[in-house]
This record gives structure tokens, sequence and C-alpha cells, in this order.
């Protein structure tokens, strides 16, 4: 039986709604971890330009296993990340980018947009210009948006990259799950001082994986992330992209 509890509502975090308690009683919530969490995700952004130095094991450990607290099905747990570095990623990054500058055509394992229209084309598209004006490129300027496009097959020279798999029977239902892992290890990368961005370009050609990764056949290729230490002073790290209001994402119905 589903009981219905008292709401009270308190204040608001600086910025934010306010909130409502259904603990027995109408006892209010304690806040700092709510104002933690948005503040992490207010200061989390994709990094497309990084230090070279490699992090230490200890902290790409601690960021893979806070990710690994993510929900799932049924607790499936589907994800499993090949985390490339050294040697390794710079032989993966000689051949994607070969791959990616000879114009061959992307090979996803995973179906891509069809396309983006209305609100979601302004959306990437504001988030094109913003990228592009951040970074010098003008507009109708092909060869320097092309050159910034290549640098996604470089993993804008990050020295670790995280390969997300998911297991082919598990279907959509695996790559939601892996959607939120990724999203989880954004968020404890970003709270580390690490610099990430996750990027679906990375898998455009799994046969170029497969190659250097021992990727099982059962499994598919779902995304790659780019992670290591920010470079501040990197001009593509200087624009930060809006959200939505709420009432453009949420319908109430009561």
């Amino acid at each position: 039986m589903i009981s219905i509890q008292q709401q009270e509502t308190v204040a608001a975090p600086a910025g934010g709604p306010p909130l409502t308690s259904s603990a027995p009683g109408g006892t209010s919530p304690a806040t700092p971890a709510y104002d933690q969490f948005t503040a992490l995700l207010a200061q989390r952004h994709s990094c497309r330009g990084f230090r070279p130095q490699p992090l230490p094991r200890e902290l790409v450990t601690r960021i893979v296993a806070t990710a690994g607290r993510s929900a799932s099905w049924c607790n499936a747990q589907p994800w499993h990340v090949h985390i490339v570095s050294g040697a390794a990623l710079e032989g993966l990054r000689t051949d994607i980018s070969a791959r990616a500058h000879s114009g061959a055509a992307a090979t996803p394992e995973l179906d891509w947009p069809l396309g983006y229209e209305g609100v979601y084309r302004d959306r990437r598209r504001a988030c094109g210009w913003s990228l592009y004006e951040a970074v010098g490129v003008g507009k109708g300027d092909r060869d320097a948006s092309t050159r910034q496009a290549m640098e996604n097959f470089h993993f804008f020279g990050a020295p670790h990259l995280a390969l997300v798999t998911s297991p082919a029977l598990l279907g959509t239902h695996g790559v939601m799950d892996c959607g939120a892992w990724v999203s989880n290890f954004l968020l404890a990368a970003s709270s580390l001082g690490v610099g990430a961005i996750a990027q679906a370009a990375v898998a455009s050609w799994p046969d170029i994986l497969r190659q250097h990764l021992p990727i099982p056949d059962d499994r598919h290729i779902v995304c790659g992330i780019s992670f290591g230490y920010e470079d501040p002073d990197h001009r593509a790290n200087h624009f930060r992209t809006a959200r939505a209001d709420l009432d453009e994402i949420v319908t109430w119905v009561e």
C-alpha cells in the first residue's frame, strides 16, 4: 500500500525552486547535499583541451569505481570500459585520425540520430557556433571547422580514453544504463578536478577500435570518453552551453 504523506514547502537553495518534503510528519530535508550536487552539475562541462601528463592510476580508479554505483535495469550493470593510455592510446589515436582524415564514412554499431529538427537543431547549432567562436573559427570557414571536427579523433589531446561497451543482447536498455554510467563518470571526474568529454564520434569505426582493443563480438561499442587534466588556457574550454527552461522540458499532469 502506498501512503500519502504530508508535504511541506521549505526554503530553496539559491536560484532553485522551493523544495517539498514527503517525510513523515512533514519534516524538512537537509539541503547541503542538494546544493553540492547542483553546484557540481553547474561546474561540469565538456573539456576539449587537455594537458598531456597522465593521471595517477589511483585517481582513475576512484572515478571508475564511483561511476560503477550508477543505477541500471535489474542491477544488470551492463557497462564495460576499456581505459586506454600511453602507447596503446597513441597507436589508436594515429589510426583513427588517419581514417577520419581519409573521408571514410562512419560505420557505428549503434544507430546515430536520423536528424536534428526544431529546437534540437537550434540547440545543436548554438553549441557548435559557441565552440567555433571560442576557437576563432569564422562562419563559412569550412577548412577551420573541419580541423576542429578532426580534434574529436585526436581525443582533444587527452592522455586517457575510456571506451564504453554494452552487451548486444540487452539492446536499448543496456545502452540507456551505459548513459547513466557515462553521466556519473563525467560528474565524478569533475568533482576530482579532472576534465572529460563524452564522444559518440569515437565509435565511428568499430573495426579500428577492435584492432586495438580486446572487445568481444557480443558487445556493442557505445561511446568514448576522453579525459585528463584540463588545459585552462585552451580556447575551446572558454565557453559554456545553456540549459532549457523547465517549461520547455516538463509537462505537469495533475
